[in-house]
This record gives structure tokens, sequence and C-alpha cells, in this order.
């Protein structure tokens, strides 16, 4: 791909996002999710390879399936009340629609069926788009609805969208469909919390794309895209290897990492809000994934393959640095210190 082809999809990505995140209007917002919709593919497409092909047309479809039913919702809330504003959203039926646009666009359970496949046919960079700066549109549309939406079936979609994602990532070593499963089941704990605090639903989303950028860039840079590979790289790139690891164990969830502070603030939350057994069994459904991080921890870091004494040692000291994931792995390892700040600002 031409560099003047790149800075154009690129452009238009930022531009799409900017708009539908600054928007009060529904056809505003439409229109920059559409934007987005129509630079990504290309960029999906861009290796001309008959899985990248596939991924980039379930892409398109599902997502101008999705912006139809945003449309439809949007146009029937205009319909009866009058209002094409977002906050204004008020009538059942269009919030169910666009409940389940929103969903689509994010590929929460039911509607999670391309996200996987999406994501094994793409580039790692291009799958990390997909996993963060994709995903921030649709979620800024969620929060300004946050007040109008049904919260019997934003939890049902939640726990689905957990257990669903811890569950179909144990059998997977294709790291993308993994990561994708990760994404899911992520995007569940943003879920359950969005009604009742969306600044913690925000700062969620936030926190998760902070650790999984360092994961893809990691990916990226040693060129692994399955389980088996990643149990060879020590040899080659052993510093990587363990910034790999701490970045899966803080998507994890686990308490001296990053990833433990939105999981403890929306357990704390949902206590408060008395859905104990809300917070009990998403809880419990967070197991799963951890159950997948820590098989990745292993396989990367933990223990190392038998090497065949006859072969030419591969030296590491001539790779070339990654500042970007030195920046990421450290962030997503070292917040928690901060949480009385976060918490403040909340």
């Amino acid at each position: 791909m031409s560099p003047h082809a790149s800075l154009i999809f690129t452009t238009s990505l930022t531009l799409g996002t900017m708009i539908t995140i600054s928007s009060n209007h529904w056809m505003m917002a439409w229109t920059g999710l559409e934007i987005n919709t129509l630079a990504i593919i290309p960029l999906i497409s861009k290796s001309h390879h008959p899985r990248a092909t596939e991924a980039a047309i379930k892409y398109f479809l599902v997502q101008a399936t999705a912006s139809t039913l945003l449309l439809f919702s949007s146009t029937i809330n205009a319909w009866h009340t009058g209002q094409w504003d977002i906050t204004q959203l008020s009538q059942p039926t269009a919030t169910l629609l666009l409940t389940a646009a929103i969903s689509m666009k994010l590929g929460l359970v039911p509607f999670h069926f391309w996200f996987p496949e999406v994501l094994q046919g793409s580039s790692p960079t291009t799958a990390l788009l997909l996993s963060t700066l994709m995903k921030l549109p649709p979620t800024a549309i969620l929060l300004m609805v946050s007040h109008s939406l049904n919260p019997t079936l934003m939890i049902t979609l939640a726990i689905l969208s957990a257990a669903l994602g811890g569950w179909m990532g144990l059998n997977q070593t294709q790291l993308r469909k993994i990561l994708a499963f990760s994404s899911i089941s992520h995007l569940g704990w943003i879920t359950i919390i969005v009604i009742y605090h969306p600044k913690l639903a925000l700062l969620t989303f936030y926190l998760y794309c902070l650790m999984t950028i360092p994961i893809f860039l990691t990916i990226n840079t040693m060129k692994t895209l399955k389980l088996t590979t990643v149990m060879t790289s020590w040899a080659k790139t052993p510093s990587i290897n363990a910034a790999l690891m701490l970045a899966l164990l803080s998507l994890a969830g686990l308490p001296p990492l990053t990833g433990f502070l939105p999981k403890w603030l929306i357990i704390q939350e949902l206590t408060k809000q008395q859905m104990t057994p809300m917070a009990t069994t998403i809880a419990m459904l967070s197991l799963l994934g951890l159950f997948f991080y820590l098989r990745l921890a292993y396989h990367s870091t933990i223990t190392l393959p038998p090497n065949p004494t006859n072969r030419i040692k591969q030296w590491h000291i001539n790779k070339s640095t990654n500042t970007l994931i030195a920046i990421f792995t450290s962030l997503s390892a070292l917040l928690l210190p901060l949480s009385p700040t976060i918490l403040a600002v909340l």
C-alpha cells in the first residue's frame, strides 16, 4: 500500500472517530461510523490474501447491517419524539434496536461471530485497530444513551459475553483469535457497568486498550501468530517475551498489575448497587479468561521448549528495540498505585 493511501485511510479513521464521539445528532454519529467502516476495509484486505478478503467482506456486511439498524432506531425515535439528539433516546423499540446495533458493532454476544474471524484474517496492526480504535465510537454512543438502556438486557449481554469470551478462548491456539475472545470478555465487563457508572465503563475501555496495545505490538515484532511459535521465540527476543508475559498477566487482572484496577472498581460498584450475585458471577467467569492468559504466559516465558544443540545460536543482541512496547508495557503493569488519583477523578 502506498504512503498516500495509508495517510488517507489513517486520516479518515481519525476523522470518523472524532465526528462520532463529538456529535449530538444521530445523522452525524452515523456518518462518522460509516467513514470509519469505509476507511478500515482497505486496511483489512491490503494483503490480498483470500482470508483477508473474506474478513473484509464479513466486516463490511456486519457493519452495514449494524449501521442500518442504528439509522432505523434513530428514525423511529425521531418519529415518536421529534428529537434527533442522541441523549433524547426514549422510545422502547428504538432503544432495543440501538442496543442490537451497538452490540453488533462492538461484537457482544450473541452478535460476536464475525469478530474472531475478522481478526484472524487481518494483520496484527489492523487487528489492533479493530480491537481498540474501532470500538471507541460505538462505546461513546453507548455511554451517551446509557440512561435509556434496559438494565436487564445489558446485564444479560454482559454475562453472556464474559462467559462465552472466556469459554471459547480455552481451546484456541491462534493468538489473534485468543485476543478476540479476550476482547469479547472485557466488553462484558464494560457493558455490565455502563448503566450504573458510565465514567467507570470508559476508564475500563481505556485501560483495556492500554493493556492490549503492547500485546499486539509484541506479536507484530516477533512475527508470531500461533502458540507454538511463541514457545520458540524466547531464544530470539527474551526481553520482548518478558514484556509480553507482563502485559498478558495484566490483561488477566492479577492484583499487582494495572488490569486489576478496573475489575476491582466494577465489582465494588456492583456491590454498592445491590448486585452482589452479578458481581460474583462475572468475577467467577473471569477465571476462564485467566486460564488462557496464564497458558500464554506459561508458553512464552515460564517454560522453554527443548532446543537441539546442533544448530547455530540465535543471538538477540542486534535486535532492534521498540520504545512503544516498553512504554505501554510499563503503563500496563505499574498504574495500580495511581488508583487513589483515578478514584478522585471518577
